[in-house]
């Protein structure tokens, strides 16, 4: 009878433990967000971005990306994000996707304009650039560190 009782004190601690980590995963996954505004960038990429990934200003975490559609008309990426109610943006602010790390990881970079004006709810970014990628670079670089000049292949005009 004591180690039933046992068995079942160890397992009520394992189970409390397990409850404690998902709890604090939960916290730290930001998941419920922080109820900002929402307002939308038109990408012609993506670039990798997921939901979840942060929203940045100078480097500092002002919102995440909430959500993304492809436009069936223009076929570009439409991305939502929700921004701090505390940080306001200037109306002529654009964005672009960057990444955080040659490892990976991609986060979405606003860089704010000059005017007095700022984004509501429900405002549009026209202004962004595609990521650029690692890898397309690395070929280019690649490729055209290999090709000579055609002047040169052609040896001596005899």
């Amino acid at each position: 009878m004591h180690r039933n009782t046992l068995e079942t004190i160890m397992g009520a601690i394992v189970l409390l433990a397990a409850a404690s980590f998902v709890t604090l995963a939960y916290e730290a996954a930001d998941i419920k967000g922080n109820g900002g505004y929402q307002i939308v960038a038109e990408f012609g990429s993506t670039g990798g971005l997921s939901i979840g990934d942060d929203v940045r200003v100078s480097g500092i975490k002002v919102g995440r990306i909430t959500a993304q559609q492809l436009d069936p008309i223009t076929y570009v990426a439409k991305i939502s994000m929700a921004i701090d109610p505390a940080i306001k943006i200037p109306s002529d602010s654009s964005a672009r996707i960057t990444q955080a790390s040659l490892l990976g990881g991609n986060y979405l970079e606003l860089m704010p304009g000059a005017a007095t004006e700022t984004l509501v709810a429900g405002a549009v970014i026209y202004d962004t650039r595609d990521p650029v990628s690692i890898n397309d670079l690395l070929g280019q670089a690649v490729f055209s560190a290999g090709a000579e000049p055609s002047s040169s292949r052609d040896g001596p005009a005899n």
